[in-house]
């Protein structure tokens, strides 16, 4: 064997010829994407539409505009056929515009109000729930919508079943449903019925009623004070030595018994404690009150006040009760006038913290009903 010929085969280059690399396979090129700009944009959501229902996917026509609907079912009917490259074009294009979205925002006021469900305040959420209705500031129904439901009962109650019937088609759902639910059962199933038949009434008659209701509602005599005159009584009795208290109670109780009860759901007091602060609230009140009052009235050891301390004390930790028992031990026992300004302070206390919303009260079973 020649030496080229050795060269050649153990892979060695022969004098005289140069090395060529090997030829690379040039990549496959991609098919051209077929042309789509013969298509509308409806029929081209018409084809994402169709591929999605042949995959089971179950698409939610409902949640489109009608006038949508109506396109994307005439653009679904005239299509007829198209071929592979084509419908792969168009899901192609869809796939890329998908992923260049970055966010996405409700369609509508009703749906942002969806989103921030819990983050608005009440008062806010329902001025927006009466702009999403189609009215603005100067509407009078989002007057009617803001108002409260005691007022908005009083019309329902006083006025014609027309007017009523009116009332409940212009408010929200939620409004109109709470208002039925808390109006006489009777006059409820009125009202009801005669929403049916408020479909004849003509556009310039609910704006008549919508404006003088608001008017109305506008007309209120100016208050000279806030709240309610039973929970004003209430108050200044809850700062009230305990036997003037319940003669006062008994006074009013003779003289005008619905308002004695009034004023007596606004009375809260040392003894209340148990039954109106939930026991995984104790050691918050615990922390707020003074401890020196807890124990002059454990040395009080009255019979009065050893339900609400015995709350107490099963529920704060062991340490800190057999330490307030310990100690009030060693005291001599309070005067009944020192006792009940102990026991004054830590109810104020209670109050005070579920007024600024440290901590909620239960509520009394006649308010629950």
């Amino acid at each position: 064997m020649s030496g080229s010929n050795i060269a050649l085969a153990t892979g060695g280059v022969a004098p005289g010829i140069s090395a060529q690399p090997p030829t690379a396979r040039p990549a496959p090129q991609p098919k051209p994407r077929a042309r789509t700009d013969h298509l509308t944009g409806t029929q081209k959501a018409a084809i994402i539409v169709r591929v999605l229902l042949a995959e089971g996917v179950d698409f939610p026509f409902g949640a489109i505009p009608s006038q949508d609907q109506t396109e994307m079912t005439r653009a679904l009917a005239s299509l007829r056929l198209i071929d592979r490259p084509t419908m792969c074009a168009v899901v192609e294009e869809f796939v890329e515009m998908l992923e260049q979205v970055g966010l996405s925002f409700p369609d509508s006021l009703e749906e942002a109000l969806k989103l921030l469900d819990g983050k608005l305040d009440a008062q806010a959420t329902k001025q927006l729930r009466a702009l999403a209705r189609g009215g603005d500031g100067a509407d009078p129904w989002t007057d009617i919508e803001l108002a409260d439901d005691a007022e908005l009962l009083r019309i329902l109650q006083q006025e014609s079943t027309v007017v009523g019937a009116v009332v409940l088609s212009k408010l929200s759902t939620e409004k109109a449903a709470g208002l039925l639910a808390a109006l006489p059962g009777d006059l409820a199933q009125v009202l009801a019925l005669a929403v049916a038949r408020t479909e004849t009434i003509a556009p310039d008659a609910v704006a008549r009623i919508g404006a003088a209701l608001a008017e109305q509602l506008r007309d209120k005599p100016a208050r000279a004070f806030a709240t309610p005159s039973t929970r004003r009584v209430g108050e200044i009795l809850n700062s009230t030595a305990a036997g003037l208290r319940d003669e006062l109670l008994q006074g009013l109780e003779r003289s005008d018994a619905a308002f004695a009860t009034g004023v007596r759901k606004a009375i809260f007091t040392f003894q209340d404690i148990p039954a109106r602060v939930n026991p995984r609230d104790v050691a918050s009140v615990v922390r707020a009150v003074a401890e020196d009052d807890l124990r002059l009235i454990l040395a009080a050891q009255d019979p009065g006040c050893t339900p609400t301390m015995e709350f107490l004390l099963s529920n704060m930790s062991k340490r800190l009760a057999e330490g307030l028992r310990e100690d009030a031990a060693t005291l001599p026992r309070p005067t009944a006038k020192a006792l009940d300004a102990a026991q004054s302070r830590v109810a104020g206390a209670v109050r005070a913290m579920a007024d600024a919303g440290t901590i909620t009260l239960i509520k009394h079973e006649e308010e629950e009903d």
